[in-house]
């Protein structure tokens, strides 16, 4: 869309600069840059498309691990840039051959095999890396996500933080380091309001904008006519979707036996209270998410009423399975925003920062889990289903100004590339 059509741009020729005035969640922010108003003009196009050569932009997050909530911001982010610049994009990866099948980019490197003088080299050769976006600034694992931005640093390559959450950040020494690198990023951007607060907190005093994570931009795929056939899903069936996640450094806050035994007595109400087949939605298949999901079953009393997902798909194409639940209730943040994309009414348990800050967005509150029980949860899910059109209503108002904002990230970055 060129900037001129946009709330806020103005434009006075066929090819103009514009100032846009583009609206994170807390503030304005305007961005000069060139535009093609109309069909058919005179030609002249963007700068990036047609007075340099291909923009190089490494991107670097939790990518190649198998969790599809990363590959969907991964794939959005690819999509936003590709849309926008001719460019050569490279990302630093866990499974580089898996990354380069599934986006279909130029370049995938093993980042974890990379020596720091091996990550530099192909870091100096970048016009900007882009950290993120993903839960990845958190005590435990900070320094591994952190040292290629150091690196940027140190080459004078910029660097912007792209649609983060921050959180659980406790240890000192881990908040320090946090706030050297980031207050050294060219922009920063984080996805929902608690991470912005604990950044702040921590003593960053740069710029922080609130925009949104850009998994919200995903669109399905189409999946095989059979597809829910063979997973033992019958034609007709209610359906209610569950997602479970491992505990660990992101998640401190899990007590593995306790959430089992909440989810297996919730899964055997939702099987009795509406007569649905329960389906475990694994989102990080390769890791723990499947001995979770049948951990919780084991201890169901209706086990037989219940399946988990078996297909290795990728992120639009379980978009388009959650599209036939007639219920979500889960854990994993992107299987709540792959629920709200498809106008699924859904019930999520907050572990972190991250999907406590989703739910408030959509006005959807609901206590940590570690506060909750079966008989607390239990409420919540029926209070969900006998108000759904209320659910839906909320989902449907708020939904899309969370959209536009996961747009103003590829805006941000294009300004870096000016």
């Amino acid at each position: 869309m060129p900037l001129s059509a946009w709330p806020g741009g103005t434009a006075d020729s066929c090819c103009s600069l514009i100032l846009k005035t583009v609206k994170t969640k807390d503030k304005r922010v305007q961005i000069l840059r060139y535009t093609d108003n109309r069909v058919g003009c005179c030609g002249k196009e963007d700068t990036l498309r047609t007075n340099r050569s291909s923009a190089k932009i490494g991107i670097s997050g939790s990518y190649g691990g198998f969790n599809l909530g990363d590959e969907a911001i991964l794939h959005c982010i690819i999509k936003l840039i590709r849309s926008s610049v001719r460019a050569h994009i490279t990302v630093f990866s866990k499974d580089p051959a898996d990354t380069i099948k599934r986006h279909q980019i130029e370049r995938a490197i093993p980042v974890k095999r990379l020596s720091r003088d091996q990550s530099a080299k192909e870091i100096e050769k970048l016009d900007i890396f882009i950290l993120g976006g993903g839960g990845i600034l958190y005590d435990g694992d900070v320094k591994s996500y952190l040292r290629e931005p150091l690196l940027a640093l140190e080459k004078k390559v910029p660097f912007m933080v792209y649609a983060i959450s921050a959180g659980p950040l406790l240890d000192s020494h881990t908040q320090n380091y946090v706030k050297e690198i980031l207050e050294r990023a060219d922009i920063i951007t984080v996805r929902d309001n608690q991470s912005k607060h604990i950044l702040e907190e921590i003593g960053i005093r740069k710029e922080i904008y609130i925009t949104a994570d850009p998994a919200l931009l995903l669109q399905e795929q189409p999946i095989n006519e059979t597809t829910l056939i063979q997973e033992g899903i019958r034609p007709g069936q209610r359906l209610v979707g569950i997602s479970v996640r491992e505990p660990g450094l992101a998640a401190p806050d899990i007590k593995e036996d306790n959430y089992h035994m909440i989810l297996a007595n919730t899964a055997d109400y939702i099987i009795d209270r509406f007569n649905a087949l329960a389906v475990f939605v694994p989102m990080e298949r390769r890791v723990l998410d499947l001995q979770h999901c049948h951990a919780v079953i084991s201890l169901m009393l209706r086990p037989q009423q219940a399946t988990v997902l078996q297909g290795d798909y990728t992120a639009g194409e379980l978009l388009n399975i959650i599209s036939q639940f007639n219920l979500s209730v889960g854990m994993r943040l992107h299987f709540l925003i792959f629920s709200a994309i498809k106008q699924v009414p859904l019930v999520g348990l907050p572990y972190s920062p991250k999907v406590n800050g989703f739910l408030e967005e959509l006005r959807l509150e609901m206590p940590p889990i570690h506060l909750v029980n079966a008989g607390r949860l239990i409420a919540h899910i029926d209070r969900a289903w006998d108000n759904k059109l209320s659910v839906l209503q909320r989902i449907n108002r708020y939904l899309p100004e969370l959209k536009n904002r996961a747009l103003i990230n590829n805006e941000l970055l294009l300004s870096l590339l000016r």
